[in-house]
């Protein structure tokens, strides 16, 4: 793009990493005032499972297509990218998402299954993987959103990684709100839950500025790393929703029609965006 292109670029990335920054520590923040309720809890989880899904197969993936013009290329790095993403869930169990211990005893006469997130939130959660676990995945959510970004101001799109954008801004405040739960059912005091709550909500435009500022110094390659991480991230929203998410939610008895509701609600979003003027693939 020229240079006020790019420099369009550049204030778009940071108001979405500002927004984004300030969504997470929000998230973090919320436990310290009020408790979600376990069926709240599940009805936003069912509706950014949509949101990611949407954007995963609508966005990333059709950006990553067309940027490196090679099906099998972005398909190899997309699966690349679920199984990172599959194996970093297993290996840190560092999703989980209900806030409070009374609200899943509350529920689990009424769920139809034995909810995997109220077992971890039983047994002793490592700090260690929670962090490790968040970070790489929220460093990752960073790469996604530049790199988004980046593609679509290779067709002058004004709009350019808004379905990402989105995506991150709905899922953070979860994962935000996850981390500063366990500090508090740990006993952390809360300037340190506040310390930890500010720096991961700094983690997203991190990535962003890293790979954004990393493509920026390479004098060739840059359209191969743009599209490779465009399907690397497009593999971590499908695992997200599809492994993380959507098991959450999907062996409720419970509100069915609600949760199915607000999945259709959030892939329904997804779609729309293609609608934004210059943004269709």
């Amino acid at each position: 793009p020229s240079d006020n292109a790019l420099g369009f670029v550049v204030w778009l990335l940071i108001i979405y990493c500002v927004a984004i920054a300030a969504c997470s520590w929000l998230g973090g923040w919320i436990p310290t005032r009020w408790q979600l309720g376990h069926r709240q809890t599940q009805l936003i989880l069912s509706f950014v499972c949509g949101v990611m899904l949407g954007v995963g197969l609508l966005h990333l993936l059709p950006h990553s297509i067309g940027v490196l013009d090679d099906v099998q290329l972005a398909m190899t790095a997309a699966l690349v990218g679920l199984m990172f993403m599959f194996f970093m869930i297993r290996l840190f169990h560092f999703h989980h998402h209900d806030t409070a211990q009374e609200n899943a005893d509350a529920h689990d006469a009424a769920c139809d299954h034995i909810d995997h997130q109220h077992e971890i939130k039983r047994s002793d959660i490592s700090w260690t993987g929670l962090a490790i676990g968040f970070s790489v995945h929220t460093l990752i959510d960073g790469v996604a959103l530049a790199a988004a970004v980046q593609a679509g101001w290779l067709n002058d799109n004004w709009f350019a990684g808004i379905g990402v954008f989105l995506a991150i801004a709905l899922h953070k405040p979860l994962d935000a709100l996850t981390i500063t739960s366990v500090m508090a059912a740990r006993g952390w005091a809360l300037p340190r839950q506040r310390l930890v709550n500010l720096l991961f909500a700094l983690m997203c435009p991190a990535g962003a500025l890293l790979f954004a500022s990393g493509l920026a110094t390479m004098d060739q390659g840059q359209q191969f790393i743009l599209g490779v991480s465009l399907a690397f991230s497009a593999g971590v929203f499908l695992c997200i929703s599809l492994g993380d998410l959507l098991p959450e939610v999907q062996f409720h008895a419970h509100d069915r029609l609600a949760l199915s509701g607000m999945l259709l609600l959030g892939v329904a979003i997804a779609v729309g965006l293609e609608w934004i003027p210059g943004h269709a693939h």
